[in-house]
């Protein structure tokens, strides 16, 4: 090669190299020709790196590399295929393959593991088989490299039967092919036969292998696994890498130790997204909202801008804690950084606004909605249903049905929620006897019989409420004992309740409500004896009423006042100023509207109070 040719050559290259379309790399293809570098091997390896990122131009691509002379190198294919599979069309690698093919490719030990790579992106286990039996035919299959990426894509795809039969039949492995193996399992749930399968492991195990068995103790709520697991990391000389942190922490979430967990997450030298999230999800759903809600603006003031699932756990802590203004905080955080709702951050903003008593807001969300599921359904069907408007949810209901979308038991229980929250009895029964029925056959669950009882109970019909409850596959409750008390206060059967009272010997709930409502309907019919010995009943099983409480955030910190607790540091103050706003409600007898506007001028000498 001269140097003229050469001088064009690396022009070209560079060319190709910064080229992102179609229409200008046609005419650096012209150039290719005329200059006879279209066959150069350094050109059709940055021509195939081009084509692997755009992955319309597949004809195009095949037609490009038709004359080349595959026996020079494979890596050109190789490089193609990979870019296909990586992309939105993993699809295409495989046609890119059996085109390639016809014209003299022979695969090597890289293509098989691209090619299924590809297969993996669209789970097509037909494909996967078929190359296995390529990989085999060829002698590609006695490379550990082939057989680890069919341990991988058997598992990826979900035949855990397939990806056994493979490592099984594997004469030498390494901690990928158990790895492989160990997250196929985890993947199908076969949890079990992971952790035997690590018990086996003869090599050291990596980070993706603890990741996945971590992930396994969290699917079991098996703390004790997790925890001798987490020793075996604590050993490693390099150790507690990001990946594994935030797995040990998620493990310890799930199985519900929020201490252990909180240390992890104290003791991250670094901190990602997934730590974050891991951390407030996980409060989330221990119902610990107030903690989760101090946690993420401590994540958003240290530089952090949250995502869609961190804020959808903010707006699930707000709605939990009724905190209307951090709820539209984040609402308008949302809007003004343009980020693009889903159904889930749609659903959770309903839900949020509903929780908070904001039921016009809640529709206005939920009539924008581009697409709803059966759980933006159900959260709005419950939002009406809380805040009183039962008609409107039985309305809603119809309409729901005739979009097409089908209910569920949850969708079921938020219309029985809201005919008991409106004393709608008769359409109550009329509704769970439709849900029972062979239009949409669900079995009821313990709070659908609650709610019924509940209904019942508040019309004065007891006796229908009881013989209900004689029909239930389950023990009652605390709510549904709860609910006949209410029913026996008001309609003194004190009998009754005597029954309850044997039964409250053998009741597993420590809900300390169901004994306080059974005490005073003894007292109300002045049975002292009775109350003395519930009262010494509630001291053996060691239930105690919980304080009432209330909660006021200021600069984005709590403060929670119980009944009776006088260890806040301004206790003092705020007891004045109570003082002070009590007396002139006495002294004045003002109208709501302006005790309304007395407490918001005093308002601002309380949280100057909770400030200092």
């Amino acid at each position: 090669m001269n140097k003229a040719t050469h001088s064009l050559r690396s022009l070209l290259l560079d060319f190709i190299h910064r080229c992102n379309d179609v229409k200008i790399f046609k005419q650096i293809h012209g150039h290719l020709l005329t200059s006879n570098l279209a066959s150069d091997h350094f050109i059709i390896t940055k021509v195939a790196n081009f084509f692997g990122k755009h992955f319309s131009e597949f004809d195009y691509a095949c037609s490009f590399l038709k004359h080349y002379d595959w026996s020079l190198s494979s890596f050109p294919c190789n490089l193609l295929i990979a870019g296909y599979g990586s992309g939105e069309t993993p699809w295409a690698a495989i046609l890119v393959y059996r085109s390639i093919l016809r014209n003299g490719f022979m695969p090597d030990v890289y293509t098989v593991p691209a090619v299924l790579k590809s297969c993996a992106k669209f789970s097509g286990i037909g494909e996967v088989k078929q190359y296995h039996s390529v990989a085999v035919k060829t002698g590609l299959w006695c490379d550990m490299y082939v057989q680890n990426s069919l341990v991988h894509v058997y598992s990826v795809c979900g035949d855990c039967i397939g990806a056994s039969k493979v490592f099984d039949e594997m004469l030498v492995r390494d901690v990928v092919s158990w790895t492989g193996l160990i997250s196929g399992y985890v993947k199908a749930d076969l949890l079990s036969e992971a952790i035997t399968l690590f018990s086996r492991m003869d090599v050291e195990p990596n980070v993706a292998t603890y990741v996945s068995l971590l992930v396994t103790c969290g699917k079991l709520l098996n703390i004790k696994l997790g925890k001798a697991i987490h020793g075996l990391i604590s050993k490693r000389p390099c150790g507690m890498e990001l990946a594994i942190g935030n797995a040990v922490m998620d493990m310890y979430m799930k199985c519900e130790s929020l201490s252990d967990a909180k240390q992890i997450f104290d003791e991250l030298h670094e901190k990602d997204f997934i730590s974050w999230t891991t951390m407030i999800g996980g409060l989330v759903q221990c119902e610990r909202a107030k903690e989760a809600l101090d946690l993420f603006f401590e994540m958003h003031n240290s530089g952090f801008e949250p995502d869609k699932i961190i804020l959808t756990c903010a707006l699930s802590a707000c709605a939990s804690l009724g905190l209307l203004d951090y709820g539209i905080w984040v609402h308008e955080y949302i809007d003004r950084n343009h980020i693009k709702w889903d159904v889930h951050l749609g659903t959770t903003l309903i839900d949020m606004y509903a929780k908070c008593g904001c039921i016009e807001k809640a529709q206005k969300i939920f009539n924008v909605m581009p697409f709803r599921n059966v759980r933006t359904w159900n959260t709005f069907l419950g939002g009406l249903a809380i805040n009183g408007y039962g008609q409107e949810a039985l309305k809603q209901f119809e309409v729901m049905i005739e979009s097409g979308t089908r209910p569920n038991e949850v969708t079921f229980l938020a219309v029985l929620t809201a005919c008991c929250h409106s004393g709608l009895v008769d359409e109550g029964r009329s509704y769970f006897h439709r849900m029972i029925n062979k239009s949409y056959n669900l079995s009821p669950e313990l709070e659908h019989y609650g709610c019924m009882v509940d209904l019942l109970c508040r019309a004065g019909l007891v006796g229908e409420a009881l013989e209900l409850i004689k029909t239930m596959p389950m023990v009652p409750d605390e709510h549904i004992v709860a609910a006949l008390l209410r029913a026996c206060n008001t309609y003194g059967n004190v009998g009754f309740s005597q029954e309850l009272l044997k039964s409250l010997h053998d009741f597993e709930h420590q809900n300390s409500g169901v004994y306080v409502l059974l005490s005073n309907l003894y007292a109300t019919h002045e049975r002292w004896g009775e109350v003395r010995k519930l009262r010494r009943l509630m001291k053996e099983k060691g239930v105690s009423k919980a304080p009432g409480s209330s909660l006021i955030r200021i600069d984005g910190k709590n403060h929670e006042f119980l009944v009776g607790d006088r260890s806040h540091p301004q206790n003092e103050d705020i007891h004045v100023l109570l003082n002070i706003l009590t007396n002139q409600y006495i002294s004045i007898s003002p109208s709501p509207q302006s005790l309304h506007q007395g407490i918001e001028q005093q308002m601002p000498r309380v949280c100057t109070c909770l400030q200092n």
